[in-house]
């Protein structure tokens, strides 16, 4: 049964959200405090770059299923299903940051207050365990005026969705999970996910909360444990990918290959800030946790690798290809790529940047505020012309995995350095110049 659909924050996860939902059928609202992304998602054009997404907001505008508006309390009213997608960015302290949740929160229950039909309220950002109780129900009721669970329904639905595969994660997801305080609550949203693979998982709120802190936690975990093994390997002159290859092969204990390669820093706008709310909710509790404590500073120590790669060298002049975190987005926060591309200016060297993604004219919202306040010149180092980039540097890093091969061999020299940061394979790796990985 098809559903009206509200869906509050038009980011990654809202946008990709908002296309699927359309895309299976029912009525989507997307909602934004932005009127450029409200602009761009009402007449048909994604607001963000990621795969298949465009398409599917096109045919969502197409068959009148999908809209936008910045009109909470009507978007509320002519729903039966909030979603809200907003972001819970990072404090100074990592404290993690509630007020966009808050805000929508109030908007939600001011539209609940004369809204006379059932409806249930879906929290989908990525929030603390005992948040949805403690926060989310209590601004709900104050601002309604009613009661959770007899006059509207709340649950937690953590997404599991991947920047450069998100549309793919969403219509064939690992599991979902839905939680809430009874599970007579979760007939709607039960309802709403029949179409999608994969097993529904019902759990309590803080659960369903908390499972999504693992999963980032660990992905965390395995990408700064790869880096760390890749490095030793390296300096003990053993073939780190041969290992990588041997150890990953054990899928009944190792779990899975996935962010198990050595590669560079994680960055993007879920483990860096997850991982600073977790360890900060275990200073708070004045829990030492040393291996979740040491993987944001393992993590900045694999960004100084790369700094001290080049600077070594004693070259200046670097071509940086790629600098989203990873190829297929255009997502540039917490990317480290973008600091490493900051240290590298601070020590005086010239860089020249190309992103396939990448487009300043294009990035709105945080993505936009995040790259302004970190590199606010950037535009004077983007360029979309690849052969200039490269034919105008010493050191080519490959940042992400957005550069052609076979064009890139075109205009590389016998005496550039090639910087691997992204563990190209061997078939992906030009051969026509020198080349280094970072940890291989």
């Amino acid at each position: 049964m098809n559903v009206s659909i509200s869906l509050f924050g038009l980011g990654y996860v809202g946008s990709v959200s908002a296309g699927c939902f359309a895309h299976l059928g029912h009525r989507v609202i997307g909602v934004d405090v932005n009127p450029l992304k409200v602009e761009m998602l009402a007449s048909g054009r994604s607001p963000i770059i990621e795969a298949r997404i465009s398409e599917l907001v096109a045919e969502g505008h197409t068959a009148g299923k999908l809209c936008a508006t910045t009109d909470a309390i009507n978007a509320v009213r002519e729903s039966e299903i909030s979603f809200i997608c907003v972001g819970t960015p990072s404090l100074h302290s990592g404290k993690l940051d509630l007020s966009h949740v808050e805000n929508v929160a109030s908007e939600i229950g001011e539209a609940l207050r004369t809204k006379t039909t059932p409806h249930t309220v879906i929290l989908r950002s990525t929030v603390l365990p005992g948040t949805t109780e403690s926060t989310l129900i209590p601004i709900l009721e104050k601002t309604s005026g009613k009661r959770h669970g007899s006059d509207y329904k709340v649950c937690y639905n953590p997404e599991f969705m991947r920047e450069g595969s998100a549309v793919a994660d969403f219509l064939n997801p690992p599991y979902t999970i839905l939680g809430a305080l009874d599970p007579q609550h979760l007939a709607a949203v039960r309802d709403l996910y029949r179409p999608v693979s994969g097993p529904v998982v019902e759990t309590t709120l803080p659960v369903a909360e908390m499972v999504k802190y693992v999963s980032n936690t660990f992905h965390a975990i395995k990408v700064g444990f790869a880096n760390e093994i890749g490095t030793l390997c390296k300096h003990l002159g053993v073939d780190s990918q041969m290992v990588t290859e041997i150890f990953t092969s054990d899928n009944k204990l190792n779990i899975s290959p996935a962010y198990l390669a050595p590669g560079f820093a994680f960055g993007g706008s879920c483990l860096p800030k997850d991982l600073r709310a977790i360890t900060h909710r275990a200073k708070e509790l004045d829990l030492n946790l040393p291996l979740l404590q040491a993987l944001t500073p393992s993590n900045a120590e694999h960004v100084n690798r790369a700094v001290e790669a080049v600077l070594r060298t004693r070259r200046r002049k670097i071509a940086m290809l790629g600098l989203s975190f990873k190829a297929g987005t255009d997502d540039l926060r917490e990317s480290p790529q973008v600091q490493l591309i900051k240290r590298l200016l601070g020590e005086g060297c010239q860089v020249k940047v190309w992103d396939a993604d990448v487009s300043l004219g294009q990035l709105a919202g945080s993505n936009r505020q995040y790259i302004e306040e970190v590199i606010p010149h950037i535009g004077s180092l983007l360029s979309s012309d690849l052969e200039s980039v490269v034919r105008f540097s010493e050191i080519v890093i490959i940042g992400n995995k957005s550069a052609d091969r076979s064009r890139l061999e075109k205009c590389l020299t016998p005496a550039h350095l090639v910087i691997d940061l992204v563990n190209l394979s061997r078939s992906r790796r030009p051969n026509c110049a020198q080349y280094e990985g970072i940890c291989w």
